[in-house]
């Protein structure tokens, strides 16, 4: 197991895109060292940062993490990351293999233009995870998202494709999703916002929009195999799908083949 523990909180925030287990495997620990990793004037590599321990395994380990760590796990295709702490934006942008873990919290974007892989972060995650960058073609697109906290507005914003779970998350769950499935516990106003197909899953949820409409209850055979899917990854998740559900269609303001289910009272 390699390991960059932090020296002190950075002087600035810091990029780690493409600091994998993978590419240092190949370094030595001063090559590793002179990895630029600052995003400004300053020139701060890894080395003025990290103390560094390379043993040329697939598993890497950043303690003492802060939020303004950007991008870890970006790119990562293989092998395992663990942070102990939290992390700032971008969590496993664009990653298509591998483990990302995180103790704590993340910042916005996390998971965006993932393609494969699993992603977990044990706190809270900031608005738009699984979310498209602005200007990009789409949010979280394959990979597993699991947020055992709160998220914030736009989860899945523009996702493609994947698996997003988390315990709550804010408003305009799914907006704009193209495909894909979210399940959390409780969401707030306006989930589904703009969404072409794709599926949402809550036990709870604010005001919908009067571009979805009720299409009524159903037992559903491939939410029973979602649910066995998702016994191992979160057991709570997997509980809400194990009833009848009451399914609304939408958005009727778009292609109008998205859908979202709550459990029928």
């Amino acid at each position: 197991m390699s390991t960059l523990t932090s020296r002190a909180a950075p002087p600035e925030r810091l990029d780690l895109a493409g600091i994998t287990p993978a590419a240092l495997a190949g370094l030595s620990e001063a090559d590793a060292a002179r990895l630029s990793v600052g995003t400004s004037r300053r020139g701060l590599t890894l080395g003025d940062c990290f103390a560094i321990t390379l043993d040329g395994s697939d598993e890497l380990r950043i303690l003492g993490a802060t939020d303004r760590l950007d991008r870890v796990g970006a790119g990562l295709d293989a092998g395992r990351i663990v942070v102990e702490g939290d992390v700032g934006q971008r969590l496993g942008a664009g990653m298509t293999g591998g483990s990302l873990t995180v103790s704590g919290s993340a910042g916005p974007f996390a998971g965006t233009a993932a393609t494969g892989g699993t992603i977990r972060i044990a706190g809270d995650a900031a608005g738009s995870a699984g979310g498209a960058v602005h200007g990009a073609a789409c949010g979280l697109d394959g990979a597993t998202l699991v947020i055992g906290g709160a998220a914030g507005d736009r989860l899945g914003d523009r996702m493609r494709a994947g698996l997003i779970v988390a315990k709550r998350a804010g408003a305009h769950v799914g907006a704009r999703m193209i495909a894909g499935t979210i399940v959390a516990d409780e969401i707030g106003d306006h989930p589904g916002y703009g969404m072409r197909r794709g599926t949402l899953v809550t036990a709870r949820h604010g005001a919908l929009l009067p571009t979805f409409v009720e299409t009524g209850r159903h037992d559903l055979v491939v939410l029973r195999l979602l649910a066995k899917s998702l016994e191992a990854l979160a057991p709570e998740a997997a509980a809400l799908l194990r009833g009848p559900q009451r399914r609304y269609s939408g958005d009727l303001a778009t292609l109008g083949k998205g859908e979202l289910f709550a459990p029928a009272g």
